[in-house]
C-alpha cells in the first residue's frame, strides 16, 4: 500500500507584505488547498472572534482603572437583558433599560462639555484590554484643555446609539462612546470610539464620527487619544460632528507595533 505523498508548501510573491498586516495574504498552497497550518490558524481566529462576542466586562479591573480619575462612575444596562437578546434584538442594545434611564434622571447632572461612555458592544475583550487606558488619557487631556466632564458611565449589552441617550440625560454637549467592535478574523480585540455633538435619542450614523481599530496592532491607545481629542476640539469649534467634520491632521503611517507601542506617558 502506497503512503500518501506530502506535497511541499508553495510560497508566493506577496510573502514580504505579511510583515505589515495581519490580513490573510500569502498563505501559500499545498496542491489545490491552503496549508494545514493556515487552515488551523483560521479556525483558531474564528474561535477567538466567537469568544469575544460572548465575552463579559471585567468590572473589577475597569473600576480599579477609573478610580484615580475622581469622577462618579455609573453602571447601566440596555434593554437587552442578556447576550442572546442583545444579538437577536439590536434595537434593544440602543436603548437604556427603564431603571437605568430613571437613575440618570435622578442624578440631575449639571451641564458638562463631554460625557465619556464605555460599552461592551460586540467585544468586551477589547474594552477590558484598552478602555481603561483610553479613558484615563481622555480625562487628562480634557482637563488640560479646559473641558468639563460628566460622570463616567459603563453600559452592559450596549450599542453605539445608546451613548446619545446617555449624553442627553447627563446634559452633556458632546458624548464620546468607547465600544468593543465586531470581531474580525484577525482582530478580536478592536475598540472603537464614536463622537456625537449635541447628543439626543434618535440620531443616525451620519451625525457621528468614528475612530476604529484601537488596539496595539492597529491604532495604539495613545495615538487614539490624540485623534479623539482633535475631533472633540474641532467639534466644539464647528458645533457639529458627523460627515461635515473631517480629520485633516497629517498622520504618519502606522508600522508594526513594538512591545511599548501605545503606552500613555
Amino acid at each position: 500500500m502506497n503512503e500518501p505523498q506530502k506535497l511541499p508548501v508553495e510560497t508566493d510573491e506577496w510573502t514580504a507584505l505579511k510583515a505589515f498586516t495581519e490580513a490573510r495574504i500569502a498563505l501559500g498552497k499545498t496542491g489545490v488547498s491552503v496549508p494545514v497550518r493556515a487552515s488551523l490558524a483560521f479556525r483558531l481566529a474564528h474561535a477567538h472572534a466567537k469568544d469575544a462576542v460572548y465575552s463579559a466586562l471585567d468590572t473589577d479591573a475597569l473600576m480599579q482603572a477609573l478610580a484615580p480619575l475622581e469622577l462618579p462612575v455609573y453602571w447601566l444596562q440596555s434593554r437587552a437583558e442578556h447576550r442572546d437578546m442583545y444579538l437577536q434584538r439590536p434595537d434593544y442594545g440602543r436603548q437604556l433599560a427603564p431603571q437605568s434611564a430613571e437613575a440618570l434622571r435622578e442624578i440631575a447632572a449639571q451641564p458638562a462639555d463631554v460625557a465619556i461612555v464605555v460599552a461592551d458592544g460586540l467585544s468586551a475583550t477589547a474594552v477590558n484590554l484598552y478602555a481603561g487606558t483610553v479613558v484615563q488619557g481622555l480625562v487628562q487631556a480634557s482637563r488640560d484643555q479646559g473641558f468639563t466632564l460628566a460622570p463616567l458611565t459603563l453600559v452592559e449589552q450596549g450599542r453605539v446609539a445608546i451613548g446619545d441617550e446617555i449624553g442627553h440625560l447627563l446634559n452633556a454637549r458632546m458624548v464620546v462612546m468607547l465600544i468593543g467592535e465586531r470581531p474580525g478574523l484577525s482582530s478580536a480585540d478592536s475598540l472603537g470610539a464614536y463622537l456625537t455633538f449635541a447628543p439626543a435619542p434618535g440620531l443616525t450614523d451620519e451625525r457621528r464620527n468614528c475612530i476604529s481599530n484601537i488596539r496595539q496592532q492597529g491604532l495604539p491607545p495613545a495615538m487614539a487619544v490624540e485623534k479623539i481629542m482633535y475631533l472633540v476640539s474641532e467639534a466644539f469649534r464647528l458645533k457639529l460632528t458627523g460627515v461635515a467634520l473631517k480629520d485633516t491632521t497629517d498622520t504618519p503611517p502606522i508600522l508594526p507595533a513594538g512591545p511599548d507601542a501605545g503606552q500613555l506617558s
